[in-house]
């Protein structure tokens, strides 16, 4: 098993690292192999930070030989994907949107079908667009065909969308510990379902 963490926040030490770092930490503890990714390096080293449709179908030349298609072949790789976002006007930040725009070729390849994802968002305030960001990122994975699940374990509750908290995340106790929960239901999906995933690398 391999679980990917992406930071969609511009801030590589902020309240979405920390909550996803949370996540990670109790996909650690069952002895599995993590990985967590700043998707705004990739993004600022592409040669181009927007997605142009500059080819169709696409062929990734706009991120050949950059940091970026790194990502994306690590993305390739992962049994299980959790995606977070700081809560931007109600959605995503620039960057994780526009980080996803660049995974055209990996739809295209299904280079992500049945891989599980799980979505984490931050919010300024308690009730500050997280429940919207956590749809917008629920929605780009399942257009990846990716199996996305929400905050549930049976060793805890039925959960909701995912993990919400709002910053400081380092004091937000209910936040961090959905966090945890879900990263168990991602991992426990995942071990169920990894029949499913055909390992292939991005060329």
């Amino acid at each position: 098993m391999f679980i990917l963490a992406l930071n969609g926040s511009p801030h590589r030490e902020g309240n979405t690292a920390f909550l996803l770092n949370n996540a990670l930490a109790e996909i650690k503890s069952a002895r599995v192999e993590t990985g967590l990714l700043q998707v705004a390096e990739g993004i600022y080293d592409a040669k181009n930070p927007f997605c142009l449709y500059c080819s169709t179908p696409c062929d990734g030349r706009c991120y050949k030989n950059t940091k970026l298609a790194e990502m994306l072949d690590l993305m390739c790789k992962a049994d299980g994907i959790l995606l977070g976002s700081p809560v931007y006007f109600g959605t995503v930040s620039a960057q994780v949107k526009s980080f996803w725009d660049k995974t055209r070729l990996l739809r295209r390849e299904k280079y992500l079908i049945n891989v599980v994802g799980g979505a984490l968002a931050v919010g300024g305030s308690r009730f500050g667009g997280q429940e919207t960001t956590l749809r917008a990122l629920q929605d780009m994975m399942l257009c990846q065909g990716m199996i996305v699940v929400g905050d549930a374990h049976h060793e805890d509750d039925a959960g909701h969308l995912g993990a919400c908290a709002q910053q400081p995340a380092t004091a937000d106790v209910s936040g961090l510990a959905r966090a945890r929960i879900l990263a168990k239901h991602v991992l426990e999906v995942a071990e169920a379902t990894a029949g499913l995933r055909q390992r292939r690398v991005v060329e």
